[in-house]
């Protein structure tokens, strides 16, 4: 066991070592005639030359907008899209691999505050917040992979938000690297391809706001998530905001959870009383009265406030344990 793990964090080590002295020589300059020549000479190969060459200036920080801008200038947008995308999610996944594994000590002084908002996050929404990240650029991309890497989200999670999420900013940042291009060579169509990528641009610049009004002021937990949590003896309070008679009915309840029903809510705020910066997770039969209740905290205050997605239906579905009978709390 021992020695499987330190063949994987050489196995990481070698990349990031590369990447740094990559970065040093280049000083984080592409020149795009040199790149060009120098895929030119790989023939076949070249594509798979540009996604390590991609992958390892993720990982040495350097910005992935001049990388993605590059990959259209040199393959045009469809296959610049698709290298891109295949470097960036490669380079993603080896510096969350380096953090997790080798590197955990340096990103948490690196990182800082940006570190516990996405552990939070995480923690709270699980690959959904990985998406978030991706979609809307509010945390800075290269420091965001080794952040992520020191969260508890599964490793093919990750990997697959970070695919799937990243493909809008790739489309847009690659055409508009293969308009520049074209422009230069006197093509006609270069402005059109020009405005297409800038206007996928300003769709992506709406998204933070579109995305914060369907996520609601609230989080959303799944039921496995909340158990593991509980299991680990996190500091989780679980409100139960059903009325009496279904707290103790047949779809029972968790047996941790304080049982205030959401029309009471109000005007038992007091009981919830220091509180406002603990965890709370808010459930009912389905979810839709722990999200009004949830809006609710949240405006009185309470900043951590999740809502159990399909409540105690879905932790039924998943078998887990409950509780018929009230405990008085």
């Amino acid at each position: 066991m021992r020695m499987g793990r330190s063949l994987l964090r050489l196995a990481l080590a070698l990349p990031l070592v590369t990447a740094a002295v990559g970065a040093t020589i280049h000083r984080g300059q592409i020149d795009l005639a040199m790149l060009d020549a120098w895929l030119g000479s790989l023939g076949l190969w070249a594509p798979v030359g540009y996604v390590a060459l991609y992958a390892l200036a993720t990982i040495a920080f350097v910005p992935g907008v001049l990388l993605s801008l590059t990959g259209g200038a040199l393959f045009g947008p469809l296959w610049g899209t698709i290298w891109n995308l295949i470097g960036a999610t490669v380079g993603a996944t080896l510096a969350f691999l380096a953090a997790r594994y080798i590197a955990g000590e340096w990103v948490t002084r690196k990182a800082g505050g940006l570190l516990k908002r996405l552990i939070d996050g995480v923690d709270a929404e699980g690959w959904r917040f990985v998406a978030f990240v991706r979609l809307v650029p509010l945390f800075p991309f290269n420091l965001s992979n080794y952040a992520l890497g020191l969260t508890h989200i599964p490793l093919h999670h990750y990997v697959i938000a970070t695919l799937i999420c990243m493909v809008p900013g790739a489309v847009a940042y690659t055409w508009l690297g293969h308009a520049g291009r074209e422009a230069l060579a006197g093509e006609t169509d270069a402005v059109r391809y020009g405005l297409l990528a800038l206007g996928l641009l300003a769709s992506i610049a709406l998204l933070p706001r579109l995305i914060k009004r369907l996520r609601g002021s609230f989080a959303w937990i799944e039921a496995t998530e909340l158990k593991r949590r509980l299991g680990r003896g996190e500091a989780v309070t679980v409100v139960d905001v059903r009325g009496p008679d279904e707290f103790i009915g047949p779809l029972g309840h968790i047996a941790t959870a304080r049982n205030i029903p959401v029309a009471e809510l109000e005007s038992r705020l007091a009981e919830l009383a220091g509180r406002e910066r603990a965890s709370l997770v808010l459930v009912c039969r389905t979810d839709k009265r722990s999200a009004t209740a949830a809006r609710l905290l949240r405006e009185a205050g309470f900043a951590k406030v999740a809502v159990l997605r399909s409540g105690m239906e879905q932790w039924n579905t998943e078998g887990l344990p409950v509780e018929a009978a009230t405990d008085g709390t």
